[in-house]
């Protein structure tokens, strides 16, 4: 991975979390269910030292790949889901988008595999073929159904491209610069990088968004990224915000 350092120039936006509510956003998990339960845990002690206010909960997306347990990490989100009564929202990342293209096209499965799917794959006991042969392919792709529960890939295909709470927008990689929210394209949510990174304010909403990994959090015009590169690092982030306010909560390494 090559990692960036943090940029920290102050967000040019001033936004609020809804009234009576705090927020935590979490960053991309990558099959760390262990780092995501350590970090569920502090939100809760967290959130139990402010009884009076509604919880809310934004996961960033890329759940699945590169770390060894995606498949446990998609039943911890499903149950939250769940237990929150409407509380979670679940994003897509484009790790997600890649694993449903390859339940639908198996011959994506090999480039796939190259940044992650291997290691979901195995979190479903099926080993990726090494050949690109479109038939080993297409076998790997039928083991995965056969091994997937229904409420995995219902989930896959529920996950929403942003959301949008108090002043905050959330997504998974960004926006197309100078372009209003209904011009934006799932794809550039989902894979964008420095076009976003490196533009201006132009939104009135702070877009938290993950994708991109940081050593630390990274803070720049109107943006906030949240992605540690927890697989790598043992460092899971989540962005607390309530009123005018935000904090981060992270696992330890």
């Amino acid at each position: 991975m090559a990692w960036l350092r943090p940029k920290t120039k102050a967000p040019a936006v001033v936004a609020h979390a809804p009234p009576g509510e705090v927020v935590y956003a979490i960053g991309d998990v990558h099959g760390r269910a262990d780092l995501l339960g350590d970090l569920l845990r502090l939100i809760e002690a967290d959130a139990a030292t402010h009884p009076a206010l509604r919880l809310r909960l934004v996961m960033l997306g890329d759940y699945v790949d590169r770390g060894a347990e995606s498949r446990r990490v998609l039943d911890m989100l499903i149950d939250l889901q769940k237990t929150s009564h409407g509380r979670m929202t679940a994003l897509r990342g484009n790790h997600e988008a890649a694993m449903l293209d390859f339940l639908h096209r198996p011959k994506t499965g090999a480039t796939w595999c190259e940044y992650g799917g291997r290691d979901t794959l195995l979190s479903y006991g099926v080993v990726a073929p090494r050949s690109r042969k479109l038939e080993d392919w297409t076998e790997a792709r039928d083991a995965l159904v056969d091994a997937m529960p229904a409420e995995h890939r219902r989930f896959l295909v529920e996950l929403e491209p942003f959301a949008e709470i108090g002043g905050y927008l959330f997504v998974h990689a960004g926006f197309r610069p100078k372009l209003a929210l209904a011009e934006q394209t799932e794809e550039d949510m989902l894979w964008i990088r420095e076009e976003f990174l490196d533009a201006p304010t132009w939104m009135p909403q702070m877009i938290v968004h993950g994708h991109t990994p940081f050593a630390e959090p990274s803070e720049g015009p109107g943006r906030i990224g949240i992605d540690t590169g927890a697989y790598a690092t043992g460092v899971l982030t989540a962005l607390r915000l309530e009123g005018d306010q935000r904090r981060y909560i992270q696992t330890s390494p």
